[in-house]
């Protein structure tokens, strides 16, 4: 049982018979027979329709391959031209996903006849916007799926889930997906609470509204707003009938994030007659700050500067403060970091495959939206724009999903997984302060955070090397977590003999990952020459405690298509381990250069 809308693109091609006269967009289709046998009672008409009333889909699927569209903005905020990630590819959207029973939307039976729909009907590329509980492979659909198109030469990109910050929180975690997290971009939405004592905040909104007076207005604690029959704890969150309007009215009222809709908040503030809100973070949420398109005047900031909010109103007889019009902010500092939200590693059904694998921009994203339904979602809200700005890994998903499409049309030959190498090694691990991503903590981000990295679109045209996989290879890695003939005829389709002897660890993936480091381990890998002729060699940057060595270290490639194999030896040292925030792993890094190319592969170990 999955959450989200489900959104497929085509790169090019396909055999589409259903809108005939678009360019664009050539074909829609919609799947509820699983949701039908769960409601167990017939369906109406509005369930018998590709429209997509939230928006989810429009936004996922115009981020992967919509065209070029001028004057594109969130009320006139981050005005430009807006474009997918495939600006000419023709795509196709697959609606699985329907109004929730006991919690339940998105079903496996129609999941996994969509992707039979979408394979049949040949597609390149799947951007898939959705995801659930990790499940081991025979039993979720989306894996399964997924499997069937990659065997098509489809490649299959999913979004990691938005349950972080905690660990071994990722989902879609087969080696055969591409798995992406969440990251910023450098443009920030910006509006500032200016406090009564003269202290200055910068948040982040997309807010349409704008306070009647430059004054500043009476400012209030939502936990002090709280109704008499509420709790302080709901109220502080400002959860619907917690507040008192009478305490409320005519002020900026300041709730903690969590547990509802953050636009939610906004409309709880509303409706208790505030004039504005400021949304402060839990420590939990960190630095991650979202421009949402609330109701009223609000501004979201991070959790240090909460604290210094609510310190200042539990410090003062009249607190007042004033909210600044937002204003769109560009190269901002530092960018790309890790986003709150953006499920974590590692991966909890098959910890030595590295999962989320990349991370892409997927907080405050623009993109194309349904004139169905407000900006906001909720009923209450009656505006209507053709785009807006939502945030989460279904927005990140596509970013990756139309760089796959451009690298399908520019190496065709190209394999799903060395699409993915090529996207993997030249992933950037350094903001635009040049300094080493940050999490949403502010501390460093790990490979559990980032994958390999922040996904760098023009690098991936040329990889130099890429690491490929086979069906085989797949099959083989299945033989090798011990799935027996009728588990494996899910993949395959037909019997498979497997090998007498195969490691999972040697799965020839662009990561390394060893969960469990007790004496010294080999892992193989085997890479392949895409670009110039020419001669690498190893470069090693050790996890803390862990000696890392490479044989051959140097590898020379005469032509396109050589295959090279090599091996990593991992073995312990006696140096004092400190692991905190990897949940007892340490980083590495391995490159591969040539001097021209850098060939980039995380290395995440936990010693025993």
């Amino acid at each position: 049982i999955i959450n989200g809308a489900y959104d497929l693109f085509l790169s090019y091609g396909g055999n589409f018979p259903i809108v005939k006269y678009f360019r664009k967009l050539i074909g829609a289709k919609y799947f509820n027979r699983g949701y039908k046998a769960y409601l167990g009672e017939k369906l109406n008409a509005t369930f018998k329709t590709v429209r997509d009333h939230e928006g989810h889909g429009s936004h996922t699927l115009s981020t992967a391959g919509g065209n070029f569209v001028d004057g594109a903005s969130v009320f006139g905020y981050g005005n430009g031209t807006a474009k997918g990630g495939s600006p000419k590819a023709r795509v196709a959207a697959y609606k699985v996903c329907w109004p929730p029973i006991n919690g339940n939307q998105c079903f496996d039976a129609d999941i996994i006849a969509a992707f039979d729909a979408a394979i049949s009907d040949g597609v390149d590329v799947l951007s898939v916007s959705l995801g659930g509980d990790p499940a081991e492979f025979f039993e979720d659909g989306i894996a399964i799926g997924s499997f069937h198109a990659v065997k098509k030469g489809i490649s299959v990109v999913l979004s990691g889930g938005n349950s972080g910050p905690d660990p071994g929180t990722v989902s879609n975690l087969s080696p055969w997906m591409f798995t992406v997290g969440a990251s910023t971009l450098d443009r920030e939405f910006t509006s500032y609470v200016e406090l009564g004592n003269k202290i200055r905040l910068k948040g982040a909104s997309l807010a349409a509204a704008t306070l009647k007076s430059k004054t500043s207005y009476p400012l209030i604690g939502a936990d002090r707003a709280k109704a008499a029959n509420a709790s302080a704890v709901d109220a502080i969150l400002c959860q619907p009938g917690s507040l008192d309007p009478t305490k409320v009215k005519g002020k900026i009222l300041v709730c903690l994030r969590g547990i509802n809709a953050r636009t939610d908040k906004g409309k709880q503030a509303l409706l208790a007659g505030a004039v504005g809100m400021i949304l402060a973070n839990d420590e939990k949420s960190g630095n991650e700050v979202i421009a949402d398109p609330h109701l009223l005047p609000a501004t979201h900031l991070n959790f240090t500067d909460g604290v210094t909010v609510f310190a200042y109103i539990n410090s003062t007889k009249n607190p007042t403060a004033y909210l600044t019009p937002v204003k769109t902010q560009l190269d901002a500092k530092p960018a790309p970091f890790m986003a709150s939200f953006s499920s974590r590693g590692p991966n909890v059904i098959d910890p030595a495959i590295l999962k989320p694998d990349i991370t892409a921009p997927g907080v405050s994203i623009i993109a194309a939206f349904s004139e169905s339904v407000g900006p906001t979602e909720d009923e209450s809200d009656t505006r209507r724009i053709p785009f807006t700005s939502q945030s989460g890994t279904s927005m990140s998903c596509p970013h990756v999903s139309g760089i796959v499409g451009l690298l399908k049309s520019l190496h065709p030959e190209w394999s799903p997984a060395a699409i993915r190498s090529a996207i993997m090694t030249t992933a950037r691990t350094r903001d635009n302060t040049v300094n080493p991503m940050l999490d949403s903590d502010g501390n460093k981000a790990t490979p559990f955070s980032h994958g390999a990295g922040h996904v760098r679109p023009n690098r991936a045209m040329d990889p130099g090397l890429i690491y490929d996989l086979t069906i085989d290879d797949y099959l083989n890695y299945l033989c090798a977590r011990g799935y027996n003939q009728t588990t494996i005829q899910l993949f395959s389709n037909k019997p498979y003999v497997c090998p007498k002897s195969y490691n999972v660890a040697d799965l020839n993936y662009p990561s390394i990952t060893v969960p469990e480091l007790n004496g010294t381990t080999i892992i193989t890998r085997k890479v392949k020459n895409v670009g110039t002729p020419g001669t690498y060699k190893a470069h090693v940057r050790s996890p803390v405690g862990v000696m890392v060595t490479v044989h051959p270290s140097t590898l020379k490639f005469t032509k396109i298509g050589e295959e090279k194999k090599f091996e990593v030896r991992l073995k312990p040292s006696r140096k004092k381990v400190d692991a905190k925030g990897g949940v007892g792993y340490v980083f590495g890094v391995l490159r591969w250069c040539d001097g021209y190319h850098y060939v980039r592969s995380p290395l995440a170990v936990k010693r025993k």
